[in-house]
C-alpha cells in the first residue's frame, strides 16, 4: 500500500511539473509576442550642490582675508585672547622678525583669489615675486645669524628660533644649512650675493639703467637739475638776411641792336615809388642783371624789337609774418598727447616737434607693450592712427590729422592746429634758397610745409597740375600765386598764357598783360575753340621738331639759335579756373581735348593748370586724372571727394584758408607725397590789382633797358617798336 501511494504521489508530482512547464512555456511565448514594456519614468535624482572653480577661489580668498585680519590683530595685540596669544607666538617662532611680512603675503593671496573668482584675474609679475621671496628669506637668515652672534646665551640657531628671535625656524634652518656647508663667513657671503640677486629681480634693473647711472655720475654736477627729457622743437622758417642772387633771372635780349658797355645813367628811376616802403630791418634785393650784345640774341626775331625788363620782387610783393614759439604750451601738448595715448593702451614718446605756419607736427615714436609671459611687442601704427578723434578731444583742437608714418622718418606725425596762424607770402618763398636752386623757367612756389620750409615745384616736370577743393578753400588764390611766379621770372618772349575764366571775376584782371596770347576767355562757346587751337599749335610744333631733328622745345630753341630767320618758341601755359562748367557744356569735346593735350603736349612746352570746386567722378574723370599726376587738394567736404582727387583720404581733415595736400608726380604710389600740409603763399588781391605798368619794364629804343618805375613805365612798347603779336 505504501508503495502504491508513493507511486501515485510521484505520478501526480510529474503531472504537476508537466503542467507547470506547459504554463511557463506558454507564458514565455506570450511574453515574446507582447511588445517590450516601456521603462517607467523615474524622477531625476537631486544632485548634491557643488562649487565651481570661480566660487571655490572666491570662498578661499574670503577665508584667507579673514585669517589675515585675525593674524594682524594677533600681531598688534596678542593679549586679546588665548587664540591670539597662541597665534602670535606661533608666527614669532616660525618666522621671527619676518612675521610682520606674513599678513601682507596672505592678504595679497586672498585678494588674488577673490579677483580670480570674479573672472578678473590679474597678471602676476612672477619675476618680481621671486625676487621679493629671495630677499625675504635672506633677510630672515641674516637676522638669525646676527641674533646668534650677539647673544651668547643661545646654544645654537634653533634656540634663537625657540625664543621667537631672529628669523624664526625658517631663518634658522637656512642659516644652519649654510653654516654647516660653507662655514660662518661663507654663509654670510652667500646670503649677500643672494640678496643682491633678489634685489635685481625685484627692481627689474637692467644693463641700460646701470649704464645711464654711470653716464650721469661721470657728468659734472650743474647748478640746476636738467629736464628729464629733451624734445627738439623746430621753430619753422628763418628769413634770409639777404635774398640770393638767383631770385631774378638774367635777361637775354631777344630783339634790336644792343650796345656794349655800361648802361646809361638815365636808366635809373627818377623817384622811388610809394610802394618801395619796406619794413624796418629788411634789406633791399640786388638789382637786376642785364646782358647786352647781339651775339647772345641768337634766336631774336625782328630787328629793333622790344627788350623786356622784369619787375623787382620787393617792389611787387610783401613779406609774411611769423608766430612766436611758445615752449610752455608745446610742452603741455606733449604731455597731453603722451598721457592720452598711454591711457588708450598705445604708449608712445614724442621725439620731434615741427612748428609750421598753420599746424605743429608732433613726431611720436611707438613704445613697447609687455604682454603675458613677459613678451615685449611694439605698438602698432594703425592703433595710434585710429585715436585721432580722442586726441582732438584731449587737446581741444578743431581737427587732428595723423600721418602714419611720416615718409623717411621713424615716427608717426600728429598734426595739431596752431592757436595763431602765420601769413605765408609769395615773396618769402621766392627769396628762399630752395627756390633759387630750381633751374627752370616754369618753377613755382607752393608755400611751406609742416616744418616751415619752402616748397618749390617745377611745372615743366609735372607736366600738368590739377587743383580741387571746396568753395573758399584757396583754389583761386593758389592759381593767382602760380601765375605770379610765372610772370615774375619770364618775359612775353619766353612765356605765353592762355586763361579761361567762366566766372569772369578771377582771371579777368590779367587782361592787358603782354604774356597773354589772347584776352581772357570768358565766353563758354569759345572755350572748345581755344582748346582746339592748342591742339593745332601742338601738332605744328611737332612738325617743327621733326624738321629740326629735336625731341623737345629745349633742344629746338638751342638749335635754331644758329638760324637768324627762325623764331624762338615760347612756353604756353593754359590756365582753366573752373573745369566743372566746361564738362557740363561739352563733356566729350572737353575731355577729349584735355586728355590729348595732357598726353602729348609736354614735349612741345604746352602745360595746363586746371582748377575745379566740384571734385566728382563726372568732372574729374578717370582719363583726366590719369594724365594729371601732380595734384593739389584743398579742404573738401568728405573722404569720397578726397579719394577722387588723391586716391586716398586726408583732405577732409584740412583746415581751409590755403591748407592743402600736394601730390608730387615723382613720389611713391603708396605714399603719394601728400603728407606735407602747406599754407599757400600768394599775397592777396591787393598785390594782384596793382597797376600793371609796375609789373614789367618798358622797352627802349636802341636796346637799352632799365627797371620800370611807376611814374614812367608801361607795358606797351614804344611807338617805333612793334608790340609782340598774340597767338591766334
Amino acid at each position: 500500500m505504501a508503495t502504491g501511494k508513493s507511486s501515485g504521489k510521484t505520478s501526480a508530482t510529474r503531472k504537476v511539473s508537466a503542467t507547470n512547464k506547459t504554463r511557463s512555456s506558454s507564458r514565455s511565448k506570450t511574453a515574446a509576442k507582447k511588445p517590450a514594456a516601456r521603462p517607467r519614468k523615474t524622477a531625476p535624482k537631486k544632485q548634491s550642490p557643488r562649487l565651481d572653480d570661480g566660487q571655490r577661489s572666491l570662498l578661499a580668498g574670503i577665508i584667507i582675508l579673514f585669517l589675515t585680519a585675525v593674524l594682524t590683530l594677533s600681531l598688534l595685540s596678542p593679549n586679546q585672547g588665548q587664540f591670539t596669544q597662541w597665534l602670535s607666538g606661533l608666527a614669532g617662532q616660525g618666522f621671527g622678525i619676518g612675521r610682520v611680512i606674513i599678513p601682507i603675503i596672505t592678504g595679497g593671496a586672498g585678494v588674488f583669489l577673490i579677483l580670480r573668482g570674479m573672472e578678473q584675474e590679474p597678471e602676476l609679475p612672477w619675476v618680481r615675486l621671486l625676487g621679493s621671496g629671495i630677499v625675504l628669506l635672506v633677510f630672515m637668515s641674516m637676522a638669525s645669524l646676527l641674533a646668534f652672534q650677539r647673544d651668547p646665551a643661545y646654544a645654537n640657531l634653533y634656540a634663537v628660533a625657540a625664543a621667537g628671535k631672529g628669523g624664526g625656524y625658517t631663518g634658522s634652518l637656512i642659516a644652519t644649512a649654510l653654516v654647516r656647508m660653507l662655514g660662518g663667513l661663507g654663509a654670510i657671503v652667500t646670503l649677500v650675493v643672494m640678496g643682491m640677486a633678489g634685489i635685481v629681480l625685484l627692481s627689474g634693473l637692467t644693463r641700460d639703467h646701470v649704464t645711464g647711472w654711470l653716464a650721469r655720475a661721470s657728468q659734472p654736477a650743474a647748478g640746476t637739475e636738467p629736464p628729464p627729457r629733451e624734445v627738439r622743437i623746430n621753430p619753422g622758417r628763418e628769413k634770409p638776411a639777404t635774398p640770393p642772387e638767383t631770385v631774378q633771372p638774367r635777361l637775354i635780349p631777344e630783339n634790336g641792336p644792343v650796345r656794349s658797355g655800361p648802361a646809361p645813367a638815365t636808366a635809373k628811376p627818377a623817384a622811388a615809388p610809394a610802394q618801395d616802403k619796406r619794413r624796418k630791418g629788411q634789406k633791399e634785393a640786388p638789382a637786376v642783371a642785364f646782358i647786352e650784345g647781339d651775339s647772345l640774341s641768337a634766336s631774336s626775331g625782328t630787328p629793333g624789337g622790344p627788350v623786356w625788363t622784369l619787375p623787382r620782387v620787393p617792389d611787387i610783393l610783401e613779406s609774411g609774418t611769423d608766430i612766436d614759439v611758445n615752449s610752455s604750451s608745446i610742452r603741455e601738448r606733449v604731455e597731453v598727447i603722451e598721457q592720452t595715448l598711454e591711457s588708450f593702451g598705445a604708449p608712445a614718446t614724442v621725439v620731434e616737434i615741427n612748428q609750421g605756419p598753420t599746424i605743429t607736427q608732433f613726431g611720436v615714436e611707438p613704445n613697447y607693450i609687455i604682454q603675458r609671459g613677459g613678451k615685449r611687442t611694439k605698438v602698432k601704427v594703425g592703433k595710434i592712427a585710429s585715436l585721432a578723434d580722442d586726441l582732438a578731444l584731449a587737446l581741444a583742437a578743431r581737427s587732428i590729422r595723423i600721418q602714419a608714418p611720416v615718409p623717411g622718418k621713424g615716427y608717426v606725425g600728429i598734426e595739431v592746429p596752431n592757436s595763431a596762424k602765420a601769413l605765408v607770402s609769395l615773396r618769402d618763398v621766392i627769396e628762399s634758397a630752395e627756390y633759387g636752386r630750381v633751374k627752370s623757367p616754369l618753377r613755382i612756389g607752393l608755400g611751406q610745409n609742416v616744418a616751415g620750409q619752402p616748397i618749390v615745384a617745377d611745372l615743366a616736370a609735372m607736366p600738368h597740375l590739377l587743383i580741387a577743393g571746396t568753395t573758399g578753400s584757396g583754389k583761386s588764390v593758389c592759381v593767382n600765386g602760380l601765375i605770379a611766379c610765372l610772370l615774375l621770372q619770364n618775359t612775353p618772349d619766353d612765356l605765353r598764357l592762355v586763361m579761361v575764366d567762366p566766372k569772369r571775376v578771377e582771371l579777368t584782371g590779367y587782361n592787358g598783360v603782354p604774356h597773354l596770347a589772347a584776352p581772357v576767355v570768358v565766353d563758354m562757346d569759345r572755350v572748345i575753340g581755344t582748346l582746339q587751337w592748342a591742339l593745332r599749335e601742338m601738332d605744328n610744333r611737332y612738325k617743327l621738331f621733326a624738321g629740326a631733328g629735336a625731341r623737345n622745345i629745349g633742344e629746338y630753341n638751342k638749335k635754331i639759335r644758329r638760324d637768324a630767320t627762325a623764331q624762338k618758341l615760347p612756353y604756353i601755359v593754359i590756365v582753366i579756373d573752373e573745369l566743372a562748367d566746361l564738362m557740363m557744356l561739352a563733356p566729350e569735346d572737353t575731355e577729349r581735348s584735355i586728355t590729348r593735350l595732357a598726353q602729348m603736349a609736354r614735349a612741345t612746352g604746352i602745360h595746363m593748370v586746371i582748377a575745379t570746386q566740384r571734385p566728382s567722378v563726372d568732372v574729374v574723370t578717370g582719363l583726366i586724372k590719369a594724365n594729371f599726376p601732380a595734384r593739389i587738394a584743398f579742404a573738401v567736404a568728405s573722404g569720397t571727394d578726397s579719394r577722387v582727387i588723391l586716391d586716398t583720404t586726408g583732405a577732409e581733415r584740412l583746415l581751409g584758408q590755403g591748407d592743402m595736400l600736394f601730390q608730387s608726380p615723382d613720389a611713391a604710389a603708396a605714399v603719394h607725397a601728400l603728407r606735407d600740409r602747406r599754407r599757400h603763399a600768394f599775397g592777396g588781391d591787393q598785390q594782384r590789382r596793382q597797376p600793371r605798368r609796375q609789373r614789367l619794364g618798358a622797352p627802349r629804343r636802341g636796346g637799352g633797358v632799365h627797371p620800370a618805375s611807376p611814374a614812367s613805365a608801361s607795358i606797351t612798347p614804344a611807338s617805333s617798336t612793334p608790340a609782340p603779336r598774340a597767338w591766334s
